[in-house]
């Protein structure tokens, strides 16, 4: 059964050594091949922690963590592991390692000992990949903070890995590296068929996904696409989330009287409506 999915978990718990109680608690989670998951939750709630638990950079404390049909807890298979689910983290300055972007994504495959003929291909292909390749020479430190994610996330596909795991990886970006970086990972996941798990607290960014996923206290309190989740406006925001502004936007028109459908989630989508009640054709 787990080789239907890229990612499972099952009824994952997981305890800090300092804390008295589980940070998370009986989580699951199955991620198909090709799948885009969005993960939601307010700081603290635990999505960090699952995100290191479908890594394999932590042990569940209880329950069981599968990555492309490897167990986490399987110790021969760490490396295997952590190639097969590649992990973007929220600073792209703690990821990138050399003083030249070609030399900085060849660092995971040096360790691995591929081939150099090979490793030159794999470092072309990524590059060209996140669109990159005129920077192959160029120092990391002298880009711009999308370019270095990108650059990131160039590392992590030389390593071919069938799932990419993003832990707030738009974060410390202002509005064009996000959309740059987002706009990326969203074509790989198209394209090449990769598996996505995108934690983010950006709304915007969620609509995209096929599917949302919000923790909240370490279990999980809502799941379903994205036109589910966000319609449910006020279950949101007693969970300390926004939605996105033009699902707030719908239900605050609905509550004033329009009668707008449900599942507004896009500007365009909302001008057509609106258009369509203010503006009837003749």
């Amino acid at each position: 059964m787990s080789e239907a999915y890229r990612i499972l978990a099952e009824d994952v718990s997981y305890t800090y050594e300092e804390s008295p109680s589980p940070v998370l608690k009986k989580v699951s989670l199955r991620v198909k091949p090709g799948e885009f998951v969005a993960v939601l939750g307010h700081n603290g709630s635990g999505k960090s922690t699952l995100a290191k638990l479908l890594n394999g950079l932590y042990i569940p404390t209880e329950g069981k963590v599968t990555v492309c049909g490897m167990d986490t807890t399987d110790e021969d298979r760490i490396w295997d592991i952590r190639r097969s689910a590649g992990m973007i983290f929220q600073n792209p300055d703690n990821q990138i390692v050399a003083t030249v972007v070609r030399e900085d994504v060849a660092f995971g495959l040096e360790n691995l000992g591929v081939p150099h003929d090979e490793m030159l291909a794999r470092i072309d292909k990524a590059l060209a990949a996140v669109r990159m390749t005129d920077y192959a020479e160029h120092a990391p430190h002298t880009l711009s903070g999308g370019q270095k994610q990108r650059v990131a996330i160039a590392g992590i596909l030389a390593m071919a890995p069938l799932c990419l795991i993003a832990d707030e990886a738009t974060a410390m970006l202002d509005p064009s590296g996000r959309a740059e970086v987002l706009g990326t990972v969203r074509r790989l996941n198209r394209e090449e068929g990769i598996s996505v798990i995108w934690i983010t607290h950006f709304m915007e960014e969620a609509v995209q996904a096929d599917r949302v996923v919000v923790i909240s206290d370490g279990e999980i309190a809502m799941e379903g696409t994205p036109r589910e989740i966000f319609t449910r406006v006020e279950e949101m925001r007693r969970l300390n989330l926004d939605v996105p502004q033009m699902a707030a936007l719908a239900a605050e028109l609905r509550a004033a009287g329009m009668p707008l459908p449900e599942g507004i989630m896009t500007v365009e989508e909302m001008t057509e409506e609106v258009c369509a009640r203010l503006c009837p054709s003749n």
